[in-house]
């Protein structure tokens, strides 16, 4: 089986949160060529959101794939419920379960952070994580689907001012093992994404805004075994993957996507 037929073969679609973000937009754009039907969330980026639809409908329109923009805050628990379940329902299924979302998130100190700023942050990342994933678990039993969740390489190695962005992440990642641990037995696989530095997304906002500046860039780009920053699509490669038959036999890990930086 080529890549190009990785998901042709599973009912269903694809759901992924976090679609308009340039990481999530790599995502849905690999899944798409991949031979998935994808529907894919925003929380604000409107435009953004449908215009990334009609453009993948119409480069994929020859093999009818179906690329649907969803808006969809995760803090709603019971609307993030509803979305799930209801896409399922329509159109025959979930295979796939992506979580790519997530807000910018600003780096400071962790003693400049207040806990309620953090107790938020813990509530968006990993809360919106098991949002997500708790109603689609048994719907991926039925097809014996995969969950991957983008999270970062500072859970490993971790960067100065980082901890906002890193400490719930890592929540999420325990989350995923668990649900790794409890859900094999169904056929369900578990696993996680860890970028380090990258040209864009959540990187590429961090030097706009001049949070990361010449000299921190060049640090890390030292201690990057491969002296380079990597790009959404590396990410969006290992996610497609790791939601793939390719990786049947791999289940809660947390795969560094990130030049050897976690080395």
């Amino acid at each position: 089986m080529s890549q190009a037929s990785d998901f042709s073969h599973r009912k269903g679609v694809a759901f992924v949160s976090g679609g308009t973000g340039g990481i999530g937009s790599a995502i849905v754009r690999i899944l798409a060529e991949r031979g998935s039907d994808v529907v894919f969330t925003y929380r604000s980026s409107r435009e953004a959101a449908e215009a990334l639809a009609a453009g993948l409908t119409a480069e994929f329109a020859d093999e009818g794939r179906l690329i649907r923009a969803l808006r969809l805050d995760l803090g709603e628990e019971r609307a993030v419920a509803a979305a799930v379940s209801g896409t399922a329902a329509e159109l025959g299924g979930l295979h796939t379960l992506v979580h790519a979302a997530g807000p910018h998130v600003p780096m400071t100190h962790l003693s400049g952070v207040t806990p309620g700023a953090f107790r938020t942050q813990l509530d968006a990342d990993a809360g919106g994580f098991f949002a997500l994933a708790h109603p689609a678990l048994p719907l991926l039993r039925e097809s014996r689907g995969a969950v991957v969740a983008v999270t970062t390489v500072a859970t490993r190695r971790f960067p100065v001012r980082d901890g906002l962005s890193a400490g719930p992440k890592g929540a999420v990642e325990a989350v995923a093992r668990a649900l790794a641990a409890e859900e094999g037995r169904y056929g369900v696989r578990v696993n996680c994404v860890a970028p380090g530095m990258l040209t864009d997304g959540t990187a590429a906002r961090l030097i706009g805004s001049g949070e990361l500046d010449d000299r921190a860039l060049e640090i890390t780009r030292r201690n990057t075994p491969l002296r380079r920053f990597g790009s959404a699509l590396d990410v969006a490669e290992a996610v497609a993957f790791l939601a793939s038959d390719r990786a049947g036999f791999i289940t809660g890990q947390a795969l560094g996507v990130d030049g050897g930086y976690s080395v």
